[in-house]
């Protein structure tokens, strides 16, 4: 169990934090009209899956059952359900006693958990980043003006008058003839990088994605990337507009504990230091160099865009760490194929949220019900309907409850590097993280619609409800990366991640889009995201049948889903099915 100090940062930082780097898709502030999506078959798509015993699983996925589950995972006695307290036993032991219910085969070796070992790393000293200069020092706060901190599980780090760069976008993307690193040597040097990718900064289709984030625009490609180039430092300029945060959220989101994996060299592959800094402290600091942020901004969103140094200026900083270690659980159950055993799809829900929160006042609780005992409650509700088919399908299933999603998709991390079917026999996965509770939608929303060839599944059983699937409203946000599915899909495995969608069936858009927000701004990792009597759950049943459905035409064929041409994870699966197509 953690250590109560740690349980109660789950509750503060996370509640910030995992705004940005986890969970959840917030809903556009204004209606939008949602976008129908007709999308073209490039595959042999196997008719919806129907008949008798396909309606009688179905009919399984009861309401009454449904809400048993919501109900009981969101209850005060699981605690919010962090990772390494009371919450998360009996979360564990709640899932496999309905496992072995159902009776789903254990995944792991003949048990329902795998363990994640997980360590927290906590900068503990407020450290101040100095930029040295001939016209002298800056010294920079901890928070107010900046934030760093370092993912090496270690116990202090030191940066020590490190060259600056200014590296744009901070891409190295072949595939798009883009290397924001071509011609400069970064090693042992801080890269200082803009958020976001060039495609939102203008607006352009032709590049990269145009409005809508690619993967590259992320915080976390951004920092990896300039650990793979040697650097010893990453500092991100913050901008409100690309990043879809304020710097509260950034000064929230990067203090406290920092959850990663247990890293057997500790990290050394990494940056020394990781951090933002305010857009106001940025300008400073490149106009000291004799620079002009807005002509960088402007030069970095051109194709050719070359590295420039901030000649004269250094980078200092040294941070003192605090480490805490403990070992989570996912809990997987299976059904095994009838002809191709070795083949799996895989559904997906995180069954963590942000624990308690012992310094409030009243409530000190973060139950979580949407988020996401809903989608908790959904898998083990699907996982029945396959039990009840009778028989196998022909590839077979994974039923997922992932651990620290809300720490940073570490459970589905660590899932990607240890998985229990090779990734290269994985067909595919949906991941669901946060269900509908205000009713029957005309529309489904697919975040990340038409990366993938499992649209044209999920667009076949939605067909059988006679309802479309509509794009992400809020594309530029990246939300596709905010999940668990991404950490499958940049290992090259296609993933769905489907969400409500808002155009109610009898209400229209308008109500959808006003529950919706209603949640963001009222619940939304909040100790009031409870389970609520008046929750209308005929559109999470709806939206289960149709998830079912999508997941039982792709188990039953023989066909291998891939992501369209020019995503960024094409070439990772083409290189993975290599010689087994």
């Amino acid at each position: 169990m953690l250590p109560t100090r740690l349980v109660q940062t789950l509750g503060l930082t996370a509640l910030a934090g995992t705004l940005v780097s986890a969970c959840g898709t917030e809903p556009a502030s204004e209606p939008a009209a949602p976008i129908a999506v007709e999308p073209p078959v490039v595959m042999e798509v196997p008719p919806p899956a129907s008949g008798d015993l396909v309606q009688t699983a179905v009919d399984t996925m009861t309401e009454e059952n449904y809400r048993r589950h919501v109900e009981t995972l969101s209850s005060d006695a699981f605690g919010g359900r962090a990772p390494g307290t009371k919450g998360e036993e009996l979360t564990v032991a709640y899932l496999i006693n309905h496992f072995e219910e159902i009776g789903l085969e254990p995944a792991n070796a003949g048990v329902y958990t795998q363990d994640v070992p997980l360590v927290s790393v906590e900068v503990v000293n407020q450290p101040e980043l100095t930029f040295k200069g001939p016209d002298g020092d800056t010294v920079l706060a901890y928070g107010p003006d900046q934030v760093i901190g370092t993912r090496r599980q270690v116990d202090a780090v030191a940066l020590e008058d490190s060259e600056l760069v200014f590296v744009g976008y901070g891409i190295s993307a072949p595939e798009r003839g883009w290397d924001d690193y071509a011609g400069v040597d970064v090693k042992g040097k801080t890269v200082v990088i803009l958020v976001n990718d060039p495609g939102y900064a203008t607006q352009d289709p032709a590049l990269f994605n145009g409005n809508a984030m690619t993967y590259y625009g992320r915080w976390t490609y951004k920092y990896d990337e300039a650990a793979r180039q040697g650097a010893a430092g990453a500092i991100i300029i913050h901008d409100t507009k690309p990043a879809a945060y304020g710097w509260p959220t950034v000064e929230n989101s990067w203090t406290g504990p920092q959850f990663n994996m247990a890293l057997s060299d500790q990290g050394a592959r990494l940056s020394q230091l990781e951090g933002w800094i305010t857009k106001d402290q940025a300008r400073a600091l490149v106009a000291r160099a004799g620079q002009d942020l807005d002509a960088l901004y402007a030069a970095a969103a051109k194709p050719g865009f070359q590295a420039v140094p901030l000649t004269g200026l250094t980078a200092s900083a040294s941070m003192e760490l605090e480490m805490q270690r403990i070992v989570s659980q996912n809990v997987a159950g299976l059904i095994r194929g009838s002809e191709a055993p070795e083949e799996v799809f895989i559904y997906m829900a995180h069954w963590d949220h942000l624990g308690t929160d012992e310094s409030l006042e009243g409530d000190q609780i973060y139950n979580g019900a949407l988020d996401n005992a809903s989608g908790t409650a959904a898998l083990m509700e699907i996982a029945r309907a396959f039990k009840t088919l009778g028989q196998a399908p022909r590839r077979s299933v994974l039923f997922l409850a992932l651990a620290a999603e809300e720490q940073g998709l570490l459970g589905s991390r660590f899932y990607a590097s240890e998985p229990l079917f090779p990734l290269e026999q994985t067909a595919g996965g949906l991941n669901m993280d946060g269900m509908n509770n205000f009713g029957e939608t005309r529309d489904i929303t697919v975040v990340g619609l038409g990366m993938s060839d499992l649209d044209d599944y999920l667009a076949a059983a939605a067909a059988e409800q006679e309802r479309f699937l509509a794009a992400d409203r809020e594309a530029e946000k990246g939300y596709y990366f905010r999940s668990d599915h991404f950490e499958l899909a940049k290992e090259g495995v296609p993933m769905l991640y489907p969400n409500k969608g808002y155009e109610h069936r009898e209400k229209g858009v308008a109500y959808g889009m006003e529950k919706a927000n209603e949640y963001t701004e009222d619940h939304y990792h909040r100790v009031s995201d409870e389970y609520d009597l008046s929750w209308e759950v005929s559109g999470a049943l709806e939206d289960m049948e149709t998830f079912f459905r999508t997941g039982l035409d792709v188990a039953n064929s023989d066909a291998w889903p891939n992501w369209k041409e020019g995503t960024e994870f094409r070439g990772k699966r083409d290189e993975q099915r290599a010689g087994l197509d």
